[in-house]
């Protein structure tokens, strides 16, 4: 982001037509809207598109595979599917302003689709079938292309069924030539949850979670009961999850195998941290040092020193680290489970850490987001909301697994209405006893925690019995998705949308 001061709502509706809405979806409806071909001239990318593109910026050209294949993840071969035949997929890295131009090939047995998780991009190129595009049938191309407006650390992946939960995900780095603070190397650190070819498909565990209910073993507490707060057995509440990996990995590959980042002692080191899983928020920590978070969800906030962080899934957060000498561990401990995620940090000579090795910086200060403040640069102007929104997270106990918000499945859902340029609050109230990453396509919302300007963020956590307000500006206009981005939950209805309406 660049140096300038707050902009109130009313300031950004003095930018007047050049911002206008985009055609795609003035319909309140949660049907799919007619799409036509694609491009900078199309009728469908609107002026804030082309205000966007009126630079003549960079276009970036990249091809994407999905396909089956087998997958080496550590001595552990396994069937699934990958874009390119990699876990995680193929890094793509752009510049602010740029164009990224991905052409999606679908070399699988399923319609697939690309979302790109955290980009406030054009509504069509949003990756969602049935609401912003056609799904990618089997063996044909589809071709995103959008300005990438915000830099950032942020990933992509499918939009259909349980794919993410397979090996279809890949990091999105947006850099910024003109952003503050300085390091010296940079590793980008994907996180996972895996089960696909190994015990089962993630499309089997959802049917068994369907046909079979969650255990109630968690801590003995009832996923749906209504008590009056959250276990204190751990910061997500005693139950953390509905499925058992038999592996976690960092950049896909599993602790007896681990990925080697490469530095030199003394250096500032940037991890870029992505949490990719499908049903696992993790502890993570770099052994024998403190991390200082600089970012969470691509935006700038004040720094602030740590031993560990939680990371739920559909999150990142950037860290940056002063190295020692020698070999440390990078563990992703999965919270309220058994297992945990390994990478190595090499800047010299030294003895190589055990697969199952835990630093102590995991049971030191654990960092959340709450606690975090916004850098000035991105901050809201403080205003009341126009329009607020109850989200009421909750699970009907009429049959084994069905998650709601408000009450309804995505199958019955009514969009959640709002009209460009108003400020917005989503009053989240989580109803359940396990917690939920919330995720909203298309914007980032500022958390509310007083007077104190929250993190902007476009994925956060909603604990166990607990209400959370966010804010954000409705300058994107379009259908949106709003979901809790453990995909079990989201394929068993906790989805909605949100609508732009005249």
């Amino acid at each position: 982001m660049g140096s300038r001061p707050p902009m109130s709502r009313r300031g950004f509706l003095g930018l007047g037509a050049s911002l206008a809405a985009l055609g795609v979806a003035q319909a309140c409806s949660s049907q799919a809207v007619p799409l036509s071909p694609v491009g900078p001239t199309s009728p469908l990318v609107g002026d804030l598109e082309r205000t966007r593109r009126a630079g003549n910026p960079r276009v970036v050209d990249v091809g994407l595979r999905a396909k089956p294949g087998t997958v080496d993840l550590g001595g552990v071969q396994v069937q699934t599917w990958s874009f390119d035949d990699r876990v995680p997929g193929p890094e793509i890295r752009v510049r602010r302003g740029e164009v990224l131009r991905a052409r999606l090939s679908n070399e699988l047995e399923q319609d697939t689709s690309i979302h790109w998780h955290g980009i406030a991009m054009r509504n069509d190129m949003d990756g969602v079938p049935g609401l912003t595009q056609d799904p990618v049938r089997p063996g044909l191309n589809h071709t995103y292309d959008f300005a990438v407006p915000h830099a950032g650390t942020y990933f992509f992946h499918p939009h259909v069924g349980t794919q993410l939960d397979r090996g279809l995900y890949a990091p999105l780095i947006v850099e910024d030539p003109d952003e503050p603070g300085r390091y010296d190397a940079e590793a980008v650190i994907v996180l996972d949850d895996w089960l696909d070819g190994v015990a089962g498909t993630p499309d089997a565990e959802l049917e068994r979670l369907r046909r079979e209910g969650m255990a109630m073993d968690h801590g003995g507490m009832d996923h749906g009961s209504m008590g009056t707060g959250q276990s204190a057995s751990g910061p997500l509440g005693s139950d953390t999850g509905d499925v058992q990996y038999p592996h976690y990995l960092i950049n896909g590959r599993i602790p007896a195998a681990p990925v080697t980042v490469g530095a030199k002692p003394g250096q500032r080191l940037r991890l870029r941290i992505i949490n990719a899983g499908g049903d696992t928020a993790f502890r993570v920590a770099l052994g024998g040092h403190r991390m200082t978070v600089t970012h969470t969800d691509g935006f700038p906030v004040e720094p602030v020193e740590t031993d560990s962080l939680l990371i739920s899934m559909g999150e990142r957060y950037d860290v940056v680290v002063t190295l020692g000498d020698g070999v440390f561990p990078l563990v992703a401990d999965a919270e309220g489970k058994d297992g945990r995620a390994l990478a190595l940090v090499r800047t010299g000579s030294g003895a190589v850490p055990s697969a199952d090795v835990r630093p102590r910086e995991l049971d030191g200060r654990l960092l959340q987001a709450l606690e975090l403040v916004a850098a000035e640069p991105v901050r809201f102007a403080p205003e009341r909301p126009d329009r607020t929104h109850v989200v009421e997270l909750g699970m009907d106990m009429s049959e084994p697994y069905r998650w709601t918000i408000n009450g309804k499945t995505y199958a019955e859902h009514r969009p959640l209405q709002v009209q460009r340029g108003e400020r917005v609050r989503l009053r989240f109230v989580n109803k359940t006893m396990m917690f939920h990453p919330m995720h909203l396509h298309g914007h980032t919302f500022q958390l509310v925690r007083g007077r104190a300007a929250g993190a902007r963020k476009d994925t956060t956590i909603v604990l166990p019995m607990q209400t959370l307000d966010v804010d954000f500006e409705a300058d994107n206009p379009g259908q949106w998705m709003l979901h809790c981005h453990n995909i079990y939950h989201g394929e068993a209805g906790m989805m909605s949308s949100l609508s732009y309406v005249a």
